[in-house]
């Protein structure tokens, strides 16, 4: 499959469980907090399943990629980006927060610039700039 299918599934898969995900903990009567520790460990045991063959692969790794896939993938945006989505989604509207939370593209383009030496292009700056105002009206009261 083409990479962009898979972007496209990403965000059907993390938009529309982004509902259930805020009904549950509503229905619950659950804290944002055990909301994302019930998600992450059944992602933990699905994900562990599928990636069983291939943990061998994490001694020739090497020190500085883990440390990126810990502090950068799990700490940051596993732990603190997903608990920071539970405590939104518990307080606000979600067709408010989505679109919000939903600007990691542009997080992530910044950060690829900024760190990895990806060129700046007009095309980056307009599609950015078209993301953010769409986010504006779209949380606008």
């Amino acid at each position: 499959m083409k990479p962009q299918l898979f972007a496209l599934m990403t965000a059907a898969a993390w938009g529309i469980g982004g509902y259930f995900e805020k009904k549950g903990l509503h229905l619950g009567g659950l804290s944002p907090q055990v909301g994302i520790s019930v998600r992450t460990a059944v992602a933990l045991v699905v994900l562990g399943l599928i990636a069983a063959p291939q943990l061998k692969t994490l001694s020739g790794a090497g020190t500085p990629a883990l440390l990126y896939m810990v502090l950068d993938g799990g700490l940051l945006a596993g732990s603190i980006g997903m608990l920071c989505f539970y405590m939104a989604i518990k307080g606000a509207p979600l067709s408010q927060v989505m679109p919000i939370a939903f600007t990691a593209p542009m997080f992530g383009a910044m950060a690829a610039v900024i760190f990895g030496g990806e060129p700046m292009s007009l095309r980056l700056v307009t599609g950015t700039a078209l993301t953010v105002a769409g986010i504006v009206v779209l949380t606008m009261k």
